[in-house]
């Protein structure tokens, strides 16, 4: 899916690992190095009614931290594989909440469509009335939430924002037989319309808009690769 992660931000793949450094019983986040250059991740979530979680990295111990992946709650452990040499990795995992639009089912006509999208698929905030105020309820939850197929593989999405202090939307959708949605654009605040090229086996599938916000993160971890 051409959409996949579409974070402002580049993602590296290098990690750190000598041996791992035994964490104390109560840290939520553990590294394990394997085979050099390999990383296995695993915690116990600080929050229990997350909606996902964000695996994230960094270089260094102060430096931006960049998602590597959104995974479903029931998710704990996750593998970052074939990573460059004799290089430091930082890891933590922030959980995501908030309310989501109504979902939004597509069946997309046969053919390739098209590999350039258009402008409608450039994310914006149209015009519209004011948002009410919100703490994080269900009464700050987007709304309205509509598709429009511009291309055999392309997608329009528009929507209304009721939410005042979401830190961005999320873009989630659940192709047929996947048994979870998955994060596949990360948006600004206030942005209520934007698009998505699917790829080839995603002709039909489910799309929610979330008005995300984050909690408190686990603790952070090292690795350096052999």
């Amino acid at each position: 899916m051409l959409t996949k992660f579409l974070i402002p931000t580049a993602v590296l793949l290098a990690l750190v690992g000598c041996a791992s450094t035994p964490a104390p019983s109560d840290q939520a986040l553990t590294a394990t190095l394997v085979g050099g250059d390999n990383v296995n991740l695993s915690w116990r979530s600080p929050s229990p009614a997350r909606a996902g979680e964000v695996v994230e990295y960094s270089n260094s111990a102060t430096g931006q931290f960049t998602p590597l992946d959104f995974v479903p709650p029931a998710q704990t452990t996750y593998a970052h594989d074939k990573l460059i040499p004799d290089t430091a990795f930082y890891y933590k995992v922030v959980p995501y909440f908030g309310p989501t639009t109504n979902a939004v089912t597509v069946d997309l006509p046969p053919g390739a469509g098209t590999d350039d999208a258009g402008s409608w698929a450039t994310p914006a905030t149209l015009p519209g009335p004011a948002p009410h105020a919100s703490a994080h309820t269900s009464a700050g939850e987007p709304t309205d939430l509509k598709a429009t197929i511009e291309a055999a593989n392309g997608i329009k999405l528009t929507w209304t924002d009721n939410d005042t202090d979401a830190v961005g939307y999320f873009v989630e959708i659940q192709p047929q037989g996947s048994k979870n949605f998955q994060v596949v654009q990360v948006l600004d605040p206030k942005i209520n319309t934007c698009g998505i090229i699917t790829l080839p086996g995603e002709k039909h599938l489910t799309i929610r808009i979330r008005a995300a916000y984050y909690g408190t993160p686990t603790n952070t971890v090292m690795q350096r690769t052999g």
